[in-house]
């Protein structure tokens, strides 16, 4: 057990967050989404959901600044409102890293072409139709501007 570190990130993902460089994209999949099929590197999250997937993930990692939306969440089929699951994720987000950061949302089929070159792909047990996300890599903020 390491002290400060969510018990959610075990060995596996915490080496595979931090093999992850700046721009690299990781996807954060609901229990229906088929994880293994995007070729990417899959780490189990069996029995969480995904908003807390991402504040686990999101208590490490750095999200991209340099992005307008380095949070995107897939929706379904126009007319169809499925937006709780992201807005829990959003404000997780906003919470752990300290400043508002963007969301955009991304069709479903669209999620599926991007989810094919992600770096890591965290299954979760998520249930809520539509909760998958995508989450971009940023840096370490800059702890001493000056020197």
């Amino acid at each position: 057990m390491l002290k400060g570190v969510n018990p959610l990130l075990g060995p596996e993902l915490l080496y595979a967050l931090a093999r992850m460089g700046h721009g690299d994209e990781l996807a954060v999949v609901d229990t229906n989404y088929p994880a293994y099929a995007a070729g990417a590197e899959v780490v189990r999250l069996d029995g969480v959901d995904s908003t807390e997937a991402i504040r686990a993930i999101t208590s490490v990692m750095p999200l991209d600044q340099f992005l307008t939306s380095p949070l995107r969440y897939m929706i379904g089929t126009p007319g169809e409102d499925r937006r709780v699951v992201a807005q829990d994720a959003v404000e997780t987000v906003a919470v752990a890293e300290g400043r508002q950061v963007g969301a955009a949302p991304i069709h479903r089929l669209d999620f599926y072409e991007v989810a094919r070159s992600v770096r890591l792909v965290v299954a979760t047990g998520e249930t809520r139709p539509y909760g998958c996300f995508l989450l971009t890599k940023g840096v370490w903020p800059d702890l001493h501007p000056g020197d």
